[in-house]
């Protein structure tokens, strides 16, 4: 491995590459189709590739290890201040190069095939379930201009309209009945669309230990704990637990300054679907804990939260609790053990 530097802007059909062996010196620039892209690697000695983790980075990062290069992927939104001037391919290029030099902006990691099949099934079954939220929304809103208050509940809609479209009596437009049990097969069909991806995912676990380690803490199961492995990959990089809440958003936001500390609402930083799996398995836990007469330390400690902060502040706080056992069952391999009070 050389001292040289290569800079990719990538795209989807024209890629601009910028190689520096000096810091701060562009040395040779080059600007190809995607059929040359690969090509003009696999001629070069084993060099230092840079990429921002756009779309396609890590396939592509998985081509160039093959091929013998090192690859750093680096946050987009990190390489922005090193952009001067205008925003072109050239400069973005020339960005990454500088982004890549300060070592305070840590490196994503490289997803292999199996985390991305994973990451594509959650992607895939929260668009799913988006489109069911839409549709069932779209259908108590037509229905409340009629005079029809639909019970709030996502399961409590298809069979209320099912009943409301079998009424002849009920006050419905007959132009309207069809387009309403239409809306009402379209939303059964996303929920077996869901369950086909969750039984996918449940098969794919079972392959991976970790996942089945992660499932016994409260408030992780099969989605979240799929989630984290799909998109954290390599939890060896968080030195400790607080690191890894951080990254994914559920410290607070600091705006320190002199002597004065000030802490905020949560920084919201990192994935956004992992940070809501995990506060939404707190808000399960934090009801099972009420349901049970002698909840854990975990459950425990979190209901007193609820009575002195109010519920939503308890369940992002045990959500990050969560967040932290996570850490040490995943990397010290631990299994995870509830304490009795």
């Amino acid at each position: 491995m050389n001292d040289t530097l290569i800079a990719v802007d990538l795209a989807k059909t024209v890629f601009e590459i910028a190689v520096s062996r000096a810091p701060g010196r562009v040395c040779e620039r080059k600007r190809l189709s995607r059929s040359r892209f690969l090509g003009f690697f696999a001629t070069r000695p084993p060099s230092t590739v840079v990429m921002e983790a756009c779309g396609s980075a890590h396939f592509w990062a998985r081509k160039l290890k093959a091929c013998g290069h090192d690859v750093a992927l680096l946050p987009p939104s990190h390489g922005r201040p090193y952009i001067r001037r205008n925003k072109t391919d050239r400069t973005d290029a020339k960005g990454i190069l500088e982004a890549f030099r300060n070592e305070e902006i840590r490196r994503v990691p490289v997803k292999s095939v199996h985390q991305h099949t994973l990451a594509a099934l959650h992607r895939v079954r929260s668009a799913w379930m988006a489109a069911r939220t839409a549709r069932i929304n779209t259908m108590r809103g037509v229905l409340r201009e009629l005079g029809f208050v639909i019970p709030e509940g996502a399961t409590r809609v298809v069979p209320a309209v099912r009943l409301l479209i079998a009424d002849a009596d009920a006050e419905i437009p007959d132009a309207l009945r069809p387009t309403l049990e239409e809306m009402c097969l379209e939303i059964r069909d996303l929920e077996r669309r869901c369950g086909e991806v969750e039984r996918q995912l449940k098969v794919l676990a079972k392959g991976l230990p970790i996942v089945k380690r992660l499932m016994e803490i409260p408030g992780i199961g099969l989605l979240t704990a799929t989630a984290l492995v799909a998109f954290v990959g390599n939890v060896q990089r968080f030195p400790s637990g607080r690191h890894f809440a951080s990254y994914i958003g559920l410290t607070p936001h600091e705006r320190s300054s002199g002597l004065r500390r000030r802490l905020g609402a949560i920084s919201k930083r990192g994935d956004t679907y992992i940070r809501t799996l995990l506060v939404h398995g707190a808000r399960a836990a934090l009801l099972a804990g009420k349901r049970v007469q002698q909840p854990d330390r975990l459950r425990s400690w979190a209901l007193e939260v609820e009575q002195r902060r109010g519920h939503n502040k308890a369940a992002v706080a045990l959500a990050n609790k969560l967040a932290r056992t996570a850490w040490v069952v995943w990397k010290k391999g631990v299994r995870f053990q509830a304490i009795a009070v």
